[in-house]
């Protein structure tokens, strides 16, 4: 590692967020953990901690992604959420990928290839999101009577997507209805996984009985999906929305016990005085009013870092954020800071929730925001790896 500036991933956490998970939603034979973009920046080595505290199926958004997988794990099933190009389909069988078929017409360019060796399938539905899957009940039908005809198409597994929580609105059993509908004259008993829902529903919502898996995405990664007590104004719309729509039972609280796993460090790389009347940064609008220290950090918004953030913790103290640009941060900070000394961005002292907050935006536009250029550092049984790619 060049650059003292670095994201430490702890494993043992991440493993320890799956046995709470699946400890107390244990009524899933499927626990299918979604690890797209890098894992969601953690880094996708961390795959193995997942495994290892239950996690028995990996979902992705591409074939590469599933590849990068096959680097760690040459054993775990993946899923590919997304359709994979025709051309790559013998690829996917010679790596062990599962493939999402989500058109009729997909699924007959499929079946046109020499297909020699056993290629699992999870048929998509589109029950209301409107972004893949099948919409039609027939096509539906159609769709599962070919594949089990066919003699190396083996159908694994269907799924579909929630595209709202259902807690406030109707979509959640909108969508539901819908596919139950969209899958009426298949036996779902046959299809060996069934997968709706993902970390948000899982604990808003009672288990659905046709289904025995379950997609994990951000709560495996720190975050239980308890949402604020509702006051009296926001009980009242619920009522009122509730009764309207006629919205099954749901769970805005649990008592998930989860920690974050990521934490953003670098090291203060220069010290300089600033006096009255001098500016910090481009655009000389910084004006300082009193002599000040001001250290300048190796990371900046090509970092995903900007002076939004607003400050840092050094030594023990928030430090505010004056200036950044693309590569660095200028942070007013107090008299005894020495180069070198660690700087926290987020993580322990300065928490994801907190950032997230300021930002106004969620932990996974902060997680996916953190550039591939902040090195990765794997802490894992008291040992501690940089992972370069």
């Amino acid at each position: 590692m060049y650059r003292k500036t670095y994201a430490e991933i702890d494993g043992d956490i991440l493993t320890n967020n799956i046995k709470e998970i699946t400890k107390k939603y244990n009524d899933y034979q499927y626990y299918i953990g979604v690890v797209k973009n890098n894992a969601y920046n953690h880094g996708i080595y961390v795959v193995n901690n997942l495994i290892a505290g239950g996690i028995n199926y990996l979902a992705v958004s591409s074939f590469e992604e599933c590849l990068q997988i096959r680097k760690y794990n040459n054993e775990i099933p993946i899923l590919c959420l997304e359709p994979i190009d025709i051309e790559y389909i013998y690829d996917c069988i010679n790596n062990g990928i599962t493939i999402t078929v989500e058109s009729l017409k997909y699924l007959e360019d499929l079946m046109k290839l020499e297909i020699k060796d056993k290629l699992n399938i999870h048929l998509k539905i589109d029950s209301g999101m409107n972004r893949l899957g099948f919409k039609k009940r027939q096509e539906v039908k159609s769709a599962y009577e070919l594949i089990n005809n066919a003699k190396y198409l083996y159908l694994e597994g269907i799924y579909s997507h929630f595209a709202t929580s259902g807690i406030s609105d109707p979509f959640w059993d909108i969508q539901l209805k819908n596919f139950e509908e969209l899958t009426k004259d298949i036996d779902l008993k046959t299809i060996p996984i069934v997968h709706l829902g993902r970390s948000l529903t899982l604990v808003n919502h009672p288990k659905i009985s046709f289904c025995n898996g379950i997609r994990l995405g951000i709560i495996m990664f720190g975050f239980n999906q308890s949402l604020p007590e509702e006051k009296f104004y926001q009980k009242m719309k619920k009522n009122y929305l509730t009764n309207k729509y006629n919205i099954s039972p749901t769970t805005r609280q649990n008592d998930l016990k989860l920690k974050t796993a990521f934490v953003l460090k670098t090291k203060v790389m220069s010290i300089r005085k600033v006096l009255p009347n001098e500016f910090v940064g481009y655009g000389a609008n910084i004006l300082i009013k009193e002599e000040m220290d001001v250290a300048t950090l190796p990371i900046g918004y090509a970092d995903g870092v900007t002076k939004a953030f607003k400050y840092v913790w050094i030594n023990n103290e928030l430090c505010d954020i004056l200036a950044d640009s693309m590569d660095m941060l200028m942070v007013k900070v107090k008299k005894n800071t020495k180069i070198g000394d660690e700087v926290e961005i987020f993580g322990h002292n300065i928490s994801i929730k907190d950032v997230t907050s300021r930002l106004n935006i969620n932990a996974y536009h902060l997680f996916n925001q953190i550039s591939s250029r902040v090195v990765r550092l794997h802490l894992s049984k008291g040992v501690k790896d940089e992972i370069k790619y």
